[in-house]
């Protein structure tokens, strides 16, 4: 049937002022921008915490921007009013800068050339075009109540036909304008569909610039295109929205995620409806995991690691883990140096169609590699950071005992062969070098503790007093040493394994395990770096303070 309004009568359905489309394309003019540079955008929906998929997702959106001269933005697409979630922008910010995929223009920014950058402040814009699409009977007004969907719904369910508003079921398609008016007049509210091509349908194939040629059946269902007259905001969905802005801000390039592949067919015809140039689409396939043998969807709500948040409470270094994001993305740079494959271009033709396996094992094998080549000087700058939002007990106490971080920090690190490699994330810190510290170090008093390995709590008391007798803090390694055999002697254990081995009942244990005492009492753990560089970082003083501790409980 087509128009079932006249003009003057959809006009009326808007706001008096409201502009024709023509100011905003002025208003929004092609971008000066070189030959071949692409316009990308993420456009993440504050209706939850900002998934690491997302970040994935914006790395290729800035990827491919910078590497053409073009321009990278985000857009914040929150039409869906009723789920917004309080925060969740803030949280997008806060993980923009720490993964340094901050962009050129959007991000909130209500002045940039092409904004509003945020949905729901461009609620005129749309109803612009929804105005347009209504004058050229490309869109219709629809009355159906919830009730009737759903009944038609189980309609279609039973007839085993796809659900969805079409043919029969689109009872407002090819109403009579006197039905209309009455609704009207009566002031109920409507939703706008689009009116699609309908049935029968045909197939369509379109280009996917990560999977290549795709053919499938065209989109038979007149979608809703503006929600509900009754909400004090009109406000677009999703599939009318990113047309008229990716139109307007003049976007080359559509990545995004897999999940909206069913949805070309429909966002197609509307470009086409709407007389704007089709902008080729990149679906990236999702991040997976591995759970129980099976590979399956990173989910939001059952894995931790699905958050951003995570990363950034744990304190994993973002060049970590964008190095490793860029690897699940193009293979290819997972084999190069870090800072090779950072700069390195990223392909969306590289990317795969099946999804990426995030493993936790991997990422923090690749954060301790970068972490253990950092001069100790950058390291206690980045954890001193992370810390005074996270843990800021730690955070004042390091920063008073600076020269004790970097010392600690020296040991087994600089200037050898195979630096240790115990720090994966900043979140470590404490419990690989909070025993430096005095006041988060909490002393042993108990001499039957387990980690002294189960020995006589008396054995245990005179060790330490033999160690404690004549203790110095010596420089030499051997000298420093050979104070725990002279006292493991004294109290009668094995001058080695081999020998406690071939008597056990003859001693309480071997040189091996007297100075896995002195260890523990020192640092807290059965493992740590090497005890009498340890010590060293310690101070005498402080020494004696740990290993006499069991003696005056």
């Amino acid at each position: 049937m087509g128009i079932v309004l006249d003009r003057d009568e959809i006009d009326a359905l808007f706001p008096a002022d409201l502009p024709e489309p023509a100011h905003w394309e002025e208003r929004y003019p092609p971008r000066d921008l070189p030959e071949g540079a692409q316009v990308t955008r993420f456009s993440p929906s504050p209706t939850g915490f900002m998934h690491i998929g997302g970040i994935y997702t914006a790395m290729l959106d800035k990827a491919v921007a910078a590497q053409t001269g073009g321009v990278y933005l985000v857009r914040i697409e929150d039409t869906d009013q009723a789920r917004e979630v309080e925060g969740a922008i803030a949280q997008f910010d806060k993980a923009f800068g720490y993964f340094g995929v901050m962009p050129a223009e959007g991000d909130g920014d209500i002045s940039g050339r092409y904004g509003p950058y945020v949905q729901s402040r461009r609620s005129a814009i749309y109803l612009t075009y929804v105005r347009e699409f209504l004058r050229q009977g490309k869109a219709y007004l629809c009355f159906a109540t919830r009730e009737e969907l759903a009944a038609s719904a189980a309609e279609q369910r039973a007839e085993k036909v796809p659900t969805g508003y079409f043919g029969r079921w689109a009872i407002w398609r090819d109403a009579p304008d006197d039905r209309v008016r009455a609704r009207l007049a009566a002031g109920e509210p409507y939703v706008v569909r689009f009116r699609s091509p309908g049935e029968p349908v045909g197939r369509m194939s379109w280009t996917d610039l990560i999977r290549g040629t795709i053919e499938t059946e065209d989109n038979r269902n007149d979608v809703v295109i503006l929600k509900s007259s009754d909400q004090p905001l009109r406000l677009p969905t999703y599939h009318f929205a990113h047309v008229v802005d990716d139109h307007l801000m003049r976007v080359t390039t559509v990545i995004r995620a897999d999940e909206w592949l069913s949805s070309v067919p429909v966002h197609l015809q509307l470009f086409d409806a709407a007389g704007f140039d089709r902008i080729p689409y990149a679906h990236i396939a999702p991040l997976m995991k591995q759970d129980s043998g099976a590979r399956r969807k990173l989910s939001k709500r059952k894995d931790p690691e699905a958050n951003v948040e995570f990363y950034i409470t744990a304190g994993y270094p973002a060049p970590g883990l964008m190095y490793y994001l860029r690897g699940l993305a193009n293979g290819r740079l997972a084999e190069l140096p870090l800072d090779q494959a950072l700069s390195e271009p990223l392909r969306l033709a590289e990317c795969g169609v099946a999804g990426p396996l995030l493993d936790l094992v991997k990422l923090e094998d690749i954060t301790a590699d970068l972490i253990a080549a950092m001069k100790g000087a950058d390291i206690l700058d980045q954890v001193l950071a992370w810390a005074a939002d996270y843990d800021p007990e730690l955070a004042s106490v390091v920063s008073a005992e600076r020269d004790v971080a970097l010392r600690a920090l020296a040991i087994e690190r600089e200037d050898v062969p195979n630096p240790r490699k115990d720090l994966r994330k900043w979140s470590d810190f404490r419990e690989v070098y909070g025993y430096f510290f005095r006041p988060v170090f909490p002393l042993l008093t108990d001499p039957a503790d387990a980690r002294l390995g189960g020995l006589d709590p008396a054995i245990v008391r005179r060790l330490c007093a033999g160690l404690l007798g004549d203790y110095r803090g010596l420089d030499d390694k051997d000298a420093w040493f050979d104070q725990i055999r002279a006292a493991a002697a004294a109290t009668g254990f094995a001058a080695s394994p081999k020998e406690h081995k071939a008597s056990p009942g003859a001693y309480p244990g071997s040189i091996r395990e007297a100075s896995q005492v002195i260890r523990v009492l020192l640092t807290g753990s059965t493992r740590s770096p090497r005890l009498d560089l340890v010590a060293s970082v310690l101070g005498e003083d402080e020494v004696r303070r740990r290993v006499g501790a069991v003696l005056r409980a």
